[in-house]
């Protein structure tokens, strides 16, 4: 029987399943039923508390929405990997199930975490169906500086070329954001400001960060970052830093010798020259 002809009935034994696809591709299940269930490779827990509100859908381009609310859980949402970003933009596919058969059952939602809220031991998840893609900005800017990610697909820099990445440890973390590492030379101070830091263990493993400044010196080597990381490194843990670019022509040329890939428009005139009067002269 389809899960039509069991609706049908009148009396039915129907609940709601979620799975939650993390980027770095960990797998969770919730269901508000009140034993747990197992398809499609994934096992849905029931203890965990986790609801949702009506669903909005239409037809058109109208992004569906709904929302979830559950409470904090070692086994399922921890508080500290929501703070930490890891369930951002996470894959979010909610099903109608039997529990007393659960072959029968239809996907009714499929889409990505948005707007998350966390206190008082829980957290509130909007939940945005996947035409909310098509509300994102498409086009260029017309500028002078690349607007494309060093290392990305329009960039296509190696950042594993030797020279341009760098495995340092933590010695200490000041005010916290300031990481001190140690260092055994070999990149100049400055190499990889505006460049980017990945935690590679510990609390933090995973999860990365954008470089404001990077001095060096005496074996030891001072980084800033522009937001103190989610979740607190300490010493002993290991970071990678990848070399940094202003975006700029020249530095394209001469640092990374990649100026075939360069992304913007070194020859648009400036603002201030599109704004100036013309001189007078005097006569």
């Amino acid at each position: 029987m389809s899960l039509i002809g069991h609706l049908a009935q009148g009396a039915t034994t129907t609940c709601l399943a979620w799975a939650v696809t993390r980027r770095d591709g960990a797998v969770f299940g919730f269901t508000d039923h009140d034993g747990d269930l197992r398809f499609e490779g994934v096992l849905f827990r029931a203890e965990t508390g986790l609801t949702a509100r009506s669903l909005q859908q239409a037809t058109g381009l109208s992004v569906d929405n709904t929302e979830a609310v559950g409470a904090f859980s070692d086994a399922a949402i921890r508080e500290d990997e929501l703070r930490a970003g890891r369930f951002d933009g996470a894959e979010v596919r909610c099903w109608m199930v039997n529990w007393a058969d659960p072959a029968e059952r239809v996907l009714r939602f499929r889409g990505h975490l948005g707007e998350v809220s966390h206190g008082s031991g829980g957290f509130r998840a909007e939940l945005r169906g996947l035409s909310e893609a098509l509300n994102r900005p498409q086009g260029r800017v017309i500028q002078s500086a690349c607007d494309a990610t060093l290392g990305d697909g329009r960039c296509r820099f190696d950042l594993a070329t030797p020279g341009y990445r760098g495995r340092f440890e933590v010695a200490a973390l000041r005010d916290g954001q300031v990481l001190v590492l140690h260092d055994s030379g070999g990149f100049e101070p400055g190499w990889f400001t505006q460049g980017a830091c990945r935690f590679e263990d510990g609390a933090a493993a995973g999860l990365d960060g954008w470089i404001k400044a990077d001095r060096g010196g005496a074996g030891l080597r001072v980084v800033e970052l522009w937001q103190e990381p989610l979740l607190a490194p300490k010493a002993g843990d290991f970071v990678t830093l990848s070399a940094g670019c202003d975006r700029l022509a020249e530095t394209c040329r001469l640092k990374f010798a990649n100026f075939a890939n360069f992304r913007g428009f070194p020859d648009v005139p400036s603002e201030d020259w599109l704004t100036a009067a013309p001189a007078r002269s005097v006569g």
